[in-house]
């Protein structure tokens, strides 16, 4: 079985590295990240410039996965991503009073797992892009109002603040950061990594307990053309402002639930998203005949506009003695949850219907009072005009090929904080029907779907 020999040798060296690596080092002195990772000098340097109010970090983080059943074929990766940012404290640097400029950039290696190996629609490692350097975040803040408003300018993206939880931050499926009804359904995977997009975001705290979001952004990322968007955007230099706009807006509500006898944080979320652009129909041509049709042209009918409702909620289940939030904290010692669902039209989107939800614990290791264990899973339904489309596919070809249903993924992680600014993720996947359960192209009589994917992970952390 020599396709199975390398993706699990690859990964078992990897997970048996993170373990000896995290017993060796349970009983660590804990230092800053400075004190291991750089020189003194650079780090009083680095310190000295933060304290006037220009602050520049990095944070690289590679990933090892192999899946070792399933997908298109069997095989491993070895993939990472370099993050280099400037923030800079305008009031500090200039006397500016609340303002703020932020910038990042990537430098991305690697083939992922997703693309070369499984093709599915959640990308196994949020970090899958092609290989380039290319600028992200870059734009002005200003807070007003003693930071009760918040107006945010420039090229940014919509993933750190819409439709997002803490306890999601734990995952290292894309779907868990970007969900994949709004990466799938929007533009060239609308404004998350590794394209952002112009815009202007305006968050407003009405009161101590709801904070409303809005923004809006240029509707696509990428140039018209052929191809990976990714490969149209220019190095994160297209600057694009003058596509159809995509507006987004959420309501954050933070309350507390008294259980035996403990104050528990939560919050809920909701929040919708319209798209003022061209949609192709997922199942209809412009003469209204079935795109699988052959007397047709095949060219897809355009839908004018596109939209979807989505709603978030985040809550503490458990805290020990002691430890209090006003708001959820998926860092603190105990138990979070969270739960997401989405909705889009089924007959201008591959994706209608969304699920998400997962646990956090933190805490829960003798002698280890950060780490983190996590289980997570997600649900994409297929849009009932993209089904329709595959049965037309059935009928004009007479060849009983896959209908596609859902796609569905199972993560558990564990995170090892083995000092600070260095983290080991071990992790497993497994995905049901990807891409909703696509023909294998590797099978010439189109009968048999894409196995169902088993992968192992490692993923490295290193922050500054």
């Amino acid at each position: 079985m020599p396709l199975l020999r390398s993706p699990v040798a690859i990964v078992a060296a990897c997970l048996a590295g993170a373990l000896a690596a995290t017993s060796a080092l349970a009983g660590a002195k804990d230092e800053s990240a400075a004190e291991w990772l750089t020189p003194k000098w650079f780090n009083d340097w680095h310190d000295g410039l933060a304290n006037k109010g220009l602050n520049f970090g990095a944070t690289y983080i590679f990933d090892n996965i192999g899946n070792v059943s399933g997908g298109v074929s069997c095989g491993a990766i070895h993939l990472g991503r370099f993050d280099f940012s400037v923030d800079a404290d305008l009031e500090k640097l200039v006397g500016w009073t609340g303002g703020r400029f932020y910038a990042n950039a990537y430098e991305i290696y690697g083939r992922g797992l997703t693309r070369n190996f499984i093709m599915n629609l959640a990308t196994i490692s949020e970090i899958e892009a092609l290989p380039d350097t290319r600028l992200y975040n870059a734009y002005f803040e200003q807070s007003l109002f003693d930071g009760r408003l918040n107006i945010r300018a420039g090229q940014q993206a919509a993933d750190v603040e819409f439709f997002d939880s803490e306890t999601d931050d734990l995952f290292i499926n894309g779907t868990f950061g970007w969900p994949a009804i709004k990466a799938t359904n929007l533009p060239a995977g609308g404004p998350a990594p590794p394209i952002a997009v112009p815009g202007i975001r305006i968050k407003a705290a009405v009161s101590d307990n709801v904070t409303v979001f809005g923004a809006v952004f240029n509707g696509n990322p990428a140039r018209p053309g052929d191809g990976d968007p990714q490969t149209r955007d220019n190095h994160g230099l297209a600057f694009r402002v003058n596509d159809p706009p995509w507006l987004i807006g959420q309501v954050h509500f933070d309350y507390h639930l008294d259980i035996g006898g403990s104050s528990l944080a939560g919050n809920f979320t909701p929040g919708g998203w319209y798209h003022f652009g061209d949609f192709d129909s997922q199942r209809f041509t412009v003469e209204g005949l079935s795109i699988a049709d052959p007397t047709g042209t095949g060219i897809p009918a355009k839908l004018r506009g596109n939209y979807g409702i989505y709603a978030v909620v985040e809550q503490a289940l458990w805290r020990p003695a002691g430890v209090s939030e006003k708001t959820v904290s998926a860092s603190l010692p105990g138990v979070t949850a969270f739960g997401r669902i989405a909705y889009s039209p089924p007959d201008r989107n591959l994706i209608d219907l969304y699920l998400d939800g997962g646990v956090g614990f933190v805490g829960f290791t003798p002698g280890r009072p950060l780490d983190r264990f996590g289980v997570g899973m997600a649900y994409m339904r297929i849009s009932g005009s993209a089904r329709s489309l595959d049965v037309d596919t059935q009928f004009f070809s007479g060849i009983q090929s896959p209908v596609r249903s859902n796609e569905t993924l199972l993560e558990v992680i564990y995170e090892a904080h083995i000092k600070p600014g260095w983290l080991l993720a071990p992790y497993f996947q497994y995905v049901w029907r990807p891409s909703g359960g696509i023909p294998n192209p590797n099978d010439p009589t189109g009968l048999s779907r894409i196995g169902d994917a088993a992968v192992f992970g490692l993923t490295t952390t290193l922050r500054y």
